[in-house]
């Protein structure tokens, strides 16, 4: 049996891995163990009562967290002229079209987020297999297929985050940092869980959000009491 850590007993200590923790109270406690030598990051779990092998009920859409992630995104933008400009205006770290495409063939993906214009979809299509699977390929559905390049690089830098559910019915999201004051940290978690709510599918049956979990990059998982991210309070 693997031995454990006293960092690990340390921040396992006085957690009750049955009990439901009400939202502010899981959170102090992530904020108290997260002891890296780094900025943990504050990672959300929700299990939905939904099948996404059913096309009626796959749940996706993107949130724009109101307090930021705390994380550096690097945004690649696909698009000509103007809209090149605008993307380099509003921040945007890469931006291109056929040379874009050719880096990224050439197996260099230096980037979180990748933002197309319409026009230059034809072009990305051919990138589908490469960016896919890593979650990466442009989407009319989270804003990251527009014409509006300086909205969705600014949203995209800002702390917008993406979510798709997972085969076995879970979504998953970094929703902030440990540093973050706790107040800020419910913020962002009651928006995200709002912003997945409204993303219920018309296939979803029976009870919609059945589980809902906190945990730190190196810390425990704690389960959270659905209600107090769900409500006001």
């Amino acid at each position: 049996m693997a031995k454990i850590s006293k960092r690990v007993r340390a921040v396992r200590e006085g957690v009750d891995p049955a009990k439901l923790y009400g939202l502010d109270e899981a959170i102090a406690l992530l904020k108290e163990r997260a002891t890296a030598k780094f900025d943990e990051t504050i990672e959300l779990a929700m299990n939905l009562g939904v099948d996404p092998r059913h096309a009626d009920q796959m749940v996706r859409g993107v949130c724009n967290l109101p307090n930021g992630s705390g994380r550096t995104v690097r945004v690649a933008v696909f698009a000509r002229g103007a809209k090149a400009d605008e993307a380099k205006a509003a921040g945007a770290d890469i931006v291109g079209a056929e040379d874009l495409l050719e880096t990224i063939q050439g197996g260099t993906i230096d980037f979180d987020r990748c933002i197309a214009t319409p026009d230059l979809m034809p072009l990305v299509g051919r990138l589908g297999k490469v960016l896919g699977p890593r979650g990466l390929m442009p989407n009319p559905k989270v804003g990251t297929v527009t014409m509006d390049v300086k909205g969705a690089v600014e949203a995209a830098k800002g702390g917008a985050v993406e979510f798709r559910v997972e085969k076995a019915g879970i979504i998953h999201a970094g929703i902030g940092k440990a540093s973050f004051p706790v107040e800020k940290l419910a913020e962002n978690i009651r928006a995200f869980a709002d912003a997945v709510v409204k993303a219920k599918p018309t296939g979803a049956k029976g009870t919609y959000v059945q589980r809902i979990a906190l945990s730190s990059t190196m810390g425990p998982g704690l389960k959270v009491e659905p209600a107090s991210v769900l409500t006001a309070g």
